[in-house]
């Protein structure tokens, strides 16, 4: 496993990316809005990591709901893993749950999961594998 990207909440897409551009001297790489997941993100690439913002596009989605509970800051932690269902069933194995489906498509096509954050210290983990 490798740190793939580390995911914050914001409100306004726009103004985050401002803030951001500025704080790490680049515009992000990609831009992407998920339908499924009720999302727009924007990628910053930070050395073999990335950050990832996340702008709710509903007031439905689990991105609103965390900024309404929690307000701006860092949502997940996402780690890349060669076979996401193998790491699934050894992690179910160690007493690990997830939350929602266990894999689902996420951005650049990735499938992803994600362990529930009251087995985590409190941080929502999410796992994807690498194309």
């Amino acid at each position: 496993m490798k740190l793939d990207h580390i995911g914050i909440a914001v409100k306004k897409l726009e103004i985050s990316d401002k803030l951001f551009s500025k704080l790490l001297n680049r515009v992000p790489f990609k831009t992407e809005t998920i339908v499924s997941e009720s999302v727009k993100t924007s990628f910053y690439h930070t050395g073999e990591s990335k950050i990832e913002l996340l702008e709710p596009t509903n007031e439905d989605s689990p991105i609103a709901k965390f900024l309404n509970k929690k307000g701006e800051g860092i949502h997940h932690i996402a780690f890349e893993v060669d076979d996401i269902e193998k790491e699934i069933n050894r992690l179910e194995k160690e007493g690990f749950s997830f939350v929602g489906e266990k894999i689902r498509i996420g951005n650049n096509q990735k499938r992803i999961a994600f362990l529930h954050p009251k087995q985590s210290n409190g941080v929502l983990i999410e796992l994807c594998e690498k194309k």
